[in-house]
Formats: structure tokens, sequence, C-alpha cells
């Protein structure tokens, strides 16, 4: 069942498509300005999508498979940058299973037997590969959040995950 979906999403290239309808394969200095988050449907026809598209488009596949999970945003507030990071978790009997797309290095589905261990694995990868180990953990954040509005632009992305639940 979740195959079907990682099938689903191997057509789906990183990147974004910008409110002038071009498709960037590079998060650039336009990111900022030109990025507006898609629908699943856009995200599926245009085959392009960053980690918080293709998060989208796996709450609409997880749904309907009537598959439980969450979704979530992990952040790093610092004065130059702010990485951040979403993906979903799901549950099946008593394990959780980190489903990951976007991530291409960590692309695939991973088992854990709580979702606060999944929770702290992905925290900890995300802090060796996005932050080098370079970070102050008070700037570091998790938030578990629910279905955004479609063709908000990035900082209405960042303030709607921020109004979730804080979990980490």
């Amino acid at each position: 069942m979740e195959n079907d979906i990682m099938n689903i999403m191997n057509d789906i290239k990183y990147g974004y498509l910008d409110i002038n309808g071009n498709i960037h394969y590079v998060i650039d200095k336009d990111f900022e300005s030109l990025y507006t988050l898609q629908s699943p449907g856009e995200t599926l026809n245009n085959k392009v999508g960053v980690c918080w598209d293709q998060v989208e488009l796996e709450r609409y596949l997880f749904d309907k498979k009537n598959i439980k999970f969450n979704t979530y945003f992990i952040v790093y507030y610092s004065d130059n940058i702010c990485p951040t990071h979403t993906f979903l978790i799901y549950k099946i009997d008593n394990d959780y299973y980190w489903f990951e797309h976007s991530w291409e290095k960590y692309r695939g589905i991973r088992k854990y037997s709580s979702e606060n261990i999944a929770l702290n694995d992905i925290k900890e990868k995300f802090i060796n590969d996005e932050l080098n180990n370079n970070y102050d953990d008070t700037n570091l954040f998790i938030f578990k959040y629910s279905k955004p509005r479609y063709g908000i632009n990035l900082l209405e992305f960042y303030h709607h995950c921020e109004n979730g639940e804080k979990v980490k």
C-alpha cells in the first residue's frame, strides 16, 4: 500500500514551480518571493515540488487509503537562513513509519517502534546534514501541522506550520 504511494511519488522531481510558471530544480534566490504551495493535483501535473508540496501530495494519497498519519515541519531559526523540512510519519498497527521522498539521501520508508523515536532520528539527520552539527538547540523546532491552504506563499506556509503543535 505505502509502496504504491512511493511509486506515485517517484514521478515527482525536487524543485518548484514559480508564480510565473517556470520550473526551478534548485532552490535559488527567487524562491522566497516566487514560491507558492501547490495543491496535490498541481504537484502531480507539474511533476515537481519541494518537500512542502510533496508532503501535501503524500497527505492526499495517505488520506485516500485511510492510513493514519501526522505531518511535521522542522525548522532552524538563524539570522541568515532558516532551513526547513517537512515530512510525514504514519502508523500501522503498533509501528510508526517515516515516509520520505523529497530528501533524496533518505528516500524510502523507515520503521520505528514509536513516533518519538522517529522524530528524534529525523531531527538528528537534519542536524547532521542541514546544519553540519553547528547549531543552538534553542533555535531548532518541530511542529506537527494540519493541512494548509494551497496557493499560500513561503511566509504564510511558515506561519501555518508554526501555529501547529510544537513537539520538539
